[in-house]
């Protein structure tokens, strides 16, 4: 949940709801005082917050306090709640997705040109608990094969770079087989990586 979003939410709706009220003035600087306090605590709650429940047991305090200050109505503040968290969804849907990077757009396109299925399909299967390995099926081997031969491509540009050795070279390719297979048969499941791959455990260059 943003902690700005939230303390915007409830700075604007409870400056609203005074103003309707027709709090005097008095009181009102009264209440942006004690608006402006509980805000700061839900912008940056304390560690005790954060243990509990973070920005959202800050914002609960800060309307329970504000009700029995009379300051606001529990239904007002029943109101607040819900347009801070109705603000908060809608920010977090309307945030841009990660982009994918040139590499492992590269990865997904051969994944799918193996398999001859759409990446957008692979990418629900795996989110659905199956593996790579699993989908692939009796195209598991051309899988692991394309998959070696594109991981064998980088290790040679590192090697052509200067960056690793041919000794060691030739022991990450004597492990390319291994990483791609447990690759493959790793469950991704939902909130994992974004790519059809599961996030690789990266091949350490080996000491000489």
């Amino acid at each position: 949940m943003s902690k700005r979003t939230i303390a915007t939410v409830v700075l604007t709706t409870v400056a609203l709801t005074a103003g309707s009220l027709g709090v005097a003035n008095a009181a009102s600087k009264t209440s942006r005082t004690v608006v402006t306090k509980s805000i700061t605590k839900v912008s940056q709650p304390s560690a005790n917050a954060r243990g509990i429940g973070g920005p959202a047991a800050a914002l609960d305090s800060l309307l329970s306090g504000l009700v029995t200050k009379g300051t606001i109505t529990q239904v007002q503040a029943d109101a607040i709640k819900a347009a801070a968290l109705a603000a908060a969804e809608t920010a977090k849907a309307n945030r841009p997705a990660k982009a994918m990077s040139p590499e492992r757009a590269a990865k997904d396109a051969l994944i799918s040109s193996i398999l001859g299925i759409d990446s957008a399909t692979i990418k629900s299967r795996l989110q659905a608990g199956e593996t790579l390995a699993a989908i692939a099926g009796s195209k598991k081997d051309a899988l692991i094969a394309a998959l070696v031969a594109e991981h064998s491509k980088k290790i040679d540009a590192r090697l052509a770079a200067g960056k690793i050795t041919a000794a060691q070279a030739t022991t990450l390719k004597a492990a390319l087989l291994a990483h791609v297979s447990e690759e493959i048969n790793e469950v991704k499941g939902k909130g994992k990586h974004g790519g059809l791959m599961p996030a690789p455990a990266p091949l350490a260059t080996p000491s000489n």
